[in-house]
Parts: C-alpha cells; sequence; structure tokens
C-alpha cells in the first residue's frame, strides 16, 4: 500500500465540535448574536451584555427570561440537543429565533463558558472549558440566565489571529446588538464595554426613537413611516425620501419574521423602487420588516441564519417594489405641494458664490496656502430680473452648463470689467497664447477657456484638448491631499463654530479624528458639541462646514472618500471664469500629476480630438 494513501476515519467529537463552531461562530459579534437570540426565546424583558477587549477577553449575557432547569443544563451544551424543536414538521415552520447552527454547544467548544441559570426557585451554574463540562454547582441568581463566554477561540490560535483590532470587534459587536435592538421593542437592551455604557433601550420605545440613537437626527426626522399588508405578507418600516441618500448601503437594513438578515432580492426590490429617483452612486436609508409565514421562508440557509430563502420571491419583490414606489410617490406628492405653497425667496438673504481664489504655486508639491477672500452677502446680481441666457451664438455655453457634474455657476472676479464679462458668453479665444507665461509641454498650446468650464489646448500633432477644469483641480487637489499637505495647517477662524453632534456622529469622530487633523481641520469636543477652531486652507468655512457633515454622517464612508469629497468641494467649479495666469498654474500641475487623465472619481479629465475625428464629424470623410 501507498505511503501516501490517507484512510478514511471518524473524526474526533472534539475537532468535530470546532469544526462546527466555525460554521456558528465567526468572531465575538457572532457568538454574542446567537445569545441575544436565546434570551429573546426565553421571553425575556431585559438584556444586558457586556464585552471586554472588544469580546475576546468576556462576553456576557445577561437576561430575565423563564431560565433553564438544572438538570438540563448540561443537556444546553450537547450537540443535538434543542427546547426550540421536536420534529422535522418544526424544523421547516421555525417560530423562535433559531435554528441552523447550534449555538452554545460551538460556542462552548472553542471558549471556557460559565453558565447559570434559574428556574422554579432554584439555580445552578454550568463551567465549560474548551468542550469539557465540570460538575454542576449551585448559584445565587435571582431569575433568568447569565452566560459568560471568556478567552474565545483561546485553544485555537490560527483563529484567534484572524480577528480584527479588540475596536473593530467591538464595533461589529455593536452594530448586531443595535440591530437586534430595533426589531424587539417590547424589550430593553443595554451594551457596555468594560464600565462604559455604549447603548441603553428601554422597553417599549418607538422604532424611531431607537433610530434615532444610531442615525443622524436629520436623516431620522425625514423618514417616513410605511405599512402594508395582503395576503399572508406584512411590510413595514421607515424609508427615506429620494433627498436623503448616502453612498454606502450600510442604512439598508432588512428583517425577515424579527430576524436581522442579509438578502440580496431585498436589496434589489428597494433599488427597484427608487429607480430614476436616485443616481446609480447612491443609496436610501431604509429599514424594512418582513412578516411572512415561517412555511413560506427557510431559515436554514446559512449555518448563522443571515441569510434566507423565500418560497415567492418573485411576489415578495413586486410587493416591495409597489408598496415603496407608492409610498415614494406620495412623498413626492406632498412635497410638490408644500414647495407651490411657500412663499418667493427672499433674495438679500442670498450669499454670492466664491469664485476661483489664489494662484497656484509652479509645483503640485509646494502649491501654497492662500486665504480664500471674504466676499459681501449681497444679492446676485440678476436677483431682481431673470437669469442671463447663453448667447444664441454660442451653443456650447448652455450644453457644458448641461453636461458638467456640477451646476454652472457665474464668478466674481474682482474688476468691473471681467465681472461683466461672467454674465455674458465667453467666445473660444484663439490668441491668448502670446500672454501665457506657463511652464507646459513644449508640445502644448493653450488657446482659451470656452463656456467657462473648459481649457481648450492644442498639441503638435495638431490635435485638440479639452480639459474639464472642474475634473482637473479635482486631481491636483487630491493628490496634494494624499501626500498630507495640510496637515498642522490649518487656516485659524476668528470665531470658532460650534455644532451640536448626535451620538452615532460622537461616535464616527471619535474613528476619523486623526485623519480629520490631518487634512487641516483643529476640533475640539465640549460634551456633545463640536467646535472647529481651525480649517484646510483649501476650504471656505460653508465648504468646511459642508465637508464635516458628510463625513460625521457616513457619507464619506473611508479614508479616500473623504479626501475626494473634499478635493471636490474645494476645486474650482464649472462656470467660473478663469484668469491666464490661474490656467497656467493649474495646467502646469494637472501635468504633472500621475494618473491625470481622470479625477479621482473617475471621470474624465481629458477629450482629444485628432484630425481624423474631426473629419469624421464634419463629414469629410466616413
Amino acid at each position: 500500500m501507498s505511503e501516501t494513501y490517507r484512510h478514511i476515519q471518524l473524526l474526533g467529537p472534539e475537532l468535530r465540535n470546532q469544526i462546527a463552531a466555525g460554521e456558528v461562530v465567526e468572531r465575538p459579534a457572532s457568538a454574542m448574536k446567537e445569545l441575544l437570540e436565546n434570551s429573546l426565546d426565553a421571553h425575556a424583558q431585559q438584556i444586558d451584555v457586556r464585552l471586554d477587549n472588544g469580546g475576546r477577553d468576556l462576553i456576557r449575557v445577561q437576561d430575565d427570561g423563564q431560565g433553564i432547569m438544572g438538570a438540563e443544563l448540561e443537556l444546553a451544551v450537547t450537540r443535538h440537543a434543542t427546547s426550540k424543536i421536536t420534529s422535522f414538521d418544526e424544523l421547516c415552520d421555525i417560530h423562535t429565533l433559531g435554528f441552523r447552527g447550534e449555538a452554545l454547544p460551538s460556542i462552548a467548544s472553542v471558549s471556557r463558558l460559565r453558565m447559570a441559570s434559574a428556574y422554579g426557585g432554584e439555580a445552578h451554574e454550568l463551567r465549560v472549558n474548551y468542550g469539557v463540562s465540570e460538575p454542576l454547582l449551585p448559584s445565587s441568581l435571582p431569575r433568568g440566565t447569565l452566560v459568560e463566554v471568556r478567552e474565545l477561540f483561546g485553544n485555537i490560535p490560527a483563529r484567534l489571529k484572524f480577528l480584527k483590532s479588540p475596536a473593530t470587534e467591538l464595533k461589529r459587536a455593536q452594530e448586531v446588538f443595535e440591530r437586534i435592538a430595533l426589531a424587539h421593542l417590547d424589550v430593553g437592551f443595554a451594551l457596555s464595554s468594560g464600565e462604559r455604557t455604549l447603548r441603553h433601550f428601554l422597553p417599549g420605545e418607538s422604532l424611531r426613537s431607537r433610530l434615532a440613537a444610531l442615525w443622524p437626527e436629520q436623516v431620522v426626522t425625514a423618514m417616513r413611516r410605511f405599512s402594508w399588508e395582503s395576503q399572508g405578507l406584512s411590510l413595514h418600516g421607515l424609508f427615506s425620501p429620494p433627498e436623503f441618500t448616502q453612498l454606502r448601503a450600510n442604512h439598508l437594513w432588512f428583517y425577515v419574521n424579527g430576524r436581522p438578515v442579509q438578502d440580496k432580492r431585498l436589496l434589489a426590490a428597494v433599488k427597484e423602487a427608487y429607480q430614476g429617483r436616485l443616481t446609480s452612486r447612491d443609496y436610501p436609508q431604509i429599514i424594512l420588516f418582513v412578516e411572512i409565514d415561517p412555511q413560506a421562508v427557510d431559515v436554514n440557509v446559512h449555518p448563522a441564519k443571515s441569510e434566507v430563502r423565500f418560497q415567492d420571491e418573485k411576489h415578495l419583490f413586486a410587493s416591495c417594489v409597489r408598496v415603496l414606489r407608492q409610498e415614494l410617490e406620495a412623498t413626492t406628492q406632498v412635497t410638490l405641494e408644500a414647495s407651490q405653497s411657500q412663499m418667493p425667496l427672499d433674495s438679500s438673504r442670498m450669499s454670492r458664490p466664491m469664485g476661483f481664489w489664489g494662484r497656484m504655486d509652479q509645483s503640485i508639491e509646494h502649491m501654497p496656502i492662500v486665504e480664500r477672500p471674504q466676499y459681501q452677502q449681497d444679492p446676485l446680481p440678476w436677483q431682481d430680473s431673470a437669469p442671463p441666457q447663453p448667447e444664441l451664438s454660442d451653443p456650447l455655453a448652455t450644453s457644458a452648463a448641461t453636461l458638467s457634474e456640477e451646476p454652472a455657476r457665474p464668478d466674481t472676479p474682482a474688476s468691473p470689467e471681467l465681472r461683466a464679462q461672467a454674465h455674458t458668453t465667453q467666445p473660444l479665444s484663439l490668441a491668448p497664447e502670446q500672454a501665457f507665461s506657463g511652464k507646459l509641454p513644449h508640445d502644448v498650446t493653450y488657446l482659451g477657456q470656452i463656456a467657462r468650464t473648459y481649457l481648450i489646448l492644442r498639441n503638435s500633432q495638431d490635435n485638440m484638448l479639452i480639459i474639464d477644469q472642474h475634473a482637473a483641480h479635482e486631481r491636483v487637489l487630491y493628490e496634494r491631499l494624499l501626500k498630507k499637505a495640510y496637515a498642522a495647517k490649518g487656516q485659524l477662524l476668528i470665531v470658532p463654530w460650534q455644532m451640536g453632534l448626535h451620538q452615532a456622529e460622537l461616535s464616527r469622530l471619535e474613528e476619523i479624528r486623526s485623519q480629520l487633523t490631518e487634512m487641516g481641520f483643529a476640533l475640539e469636543i465640549d460634551g456633545q458639541t463640536l467646535v472647529m477652531t481651525a480649517i484646510p486652507p483649501i476650504l471656505a468655512l460653508a465648504e468646511a462646514r459642508a465637508f464635516l457633515r458628510d463625513a460625521l454622517t457616513g457619507k464619506s464612508n473611508d479614508y479616500s472618500a473623504m479626501l475626494k469629497s473634499m478635493a471636490c468641494k474645494a476645486a474650482i467649479k464649472a462656470g467660473q471664469t478663469m484668469t491666464v495666469d490661474e490656467v497656467s498654474a493649474l495646467l502646469e500641475q494637472w501635468f504633472a500629476c500621475p494618473d491625470r487623465e481622470f479625477c479621482p472619481h473617475g471621470r474624465p479629465t481629458v477629450l482629444t480630438w485628432d484630425q481624423a475625428f474631426l473629419e469624421k464629424a464634419f463629414k469629410r470623410r466616413t
């Protein structure tokens, strides 16, 4: 027989338990979830959770539920023993938060577990060390059940090393805790990390009240309630109007019969309902509860019960789309009627938009920090009359503003002559190269600006280059931000700006505070109030405030997205006139950028039209 032949054999019970645990217990958050579900199935009215070191050292869940008989405590940590089903028919008709993975035996096999429970006036305690049970002991627990999980994965170093930092594991556990708390409003919940209380929900709170502790107040306030029921299917929850969006799908929460789930079909239904009201990059914010006959849904698809399978997916999908569309249309109609009944805007309260500011240096690594000039908040020149229309001889002025990602805005040049030019269509100039002094590649000639948005160049091959000034400036600023060019170089504010913070925003600020400092912000916390004393020198105060709100509400979900957002807000906008010197500095720095053909968001910064393209466009040849 070959020496390499490996015989088929039964695995030992310890190894079998560890393999099973790998399906159910992925990290501290998943162990906590299983314990919470057991407490809810025991009809608990109050559940208290504590995590130490992100759950690595301790996960403790205590409830006031019905408890477990002392004689059955050891059975509770034995595989294939449960009180939730007794037959195959019940496995297909689950009315609890079980099944599929056997939680307690799996957790006990990879930790030091202590479980105490009171039932019928008596209380007992069981200890299990990595799958090995100790003799049953009496306990002083007055009621309910207490489970302590210590040294999770202590016997499996290979699993332990794949855990993230304690802060990350705590964050994931907190998210699981919050999602469960939203589905059981009649139960009180408390979550602490060490001695610090993170969440405290009172029994009987409303869904909106609990959600207000998790999401920004302006989002929760704007959300609308919906409820629908037909033929054994119930849909209800809260949804955001189309104007309240974000760039991540982390505020799309789905529940099926009280279980938090991840379901692609429900996600597709929500996206279909919002189609035409959001861009492809935006996501709504929604809490959707689906109540359905347990026999019409399979909860045993995933070991951790995070996914389900519906018997009639098409009916569910169509119902979700129809209900949400009707609610969105009703919301839009109410908003339209309200806007039509409002008085005209007071033009004296509108402020003049900022023009392109400062001169850029001749190197992307050494662009100077220039204070942006402050303008009087007087009315715009055309507020008492119709806005100026582009001249018929220059159709590009209209098309450019329409196609631009940013709304075209008139600039505010300093001199009266330039101010007059800003409100008329700017023709394509063919002679400014005589006054152009920038250091560009020797084969490139600057021709002029068109539609106050696009810069026109010619290279030595007689190709025409059309550069989007906003996208090009975005790329320049993004590269400088990547190099931390503004760290500790914030522009001090004469009067510090203050903003009250929601608890969710405070938590978010803790995560990104060091990154904001690198960008040039100087921030202080006074209780629930954020005090901003300095802002990045490339931003105006209004832009800094808008950027900060986006960052704290999660619209910019990671460091790179935050840098892109800041670059976009600070960059020159479409519809702003640039002087020749400003164009010179911008182009020189843009040519020095890596990946200059695209802005940080992936839009092209330049189009190249060669002779062949022009001849084909003018039908000189096919």
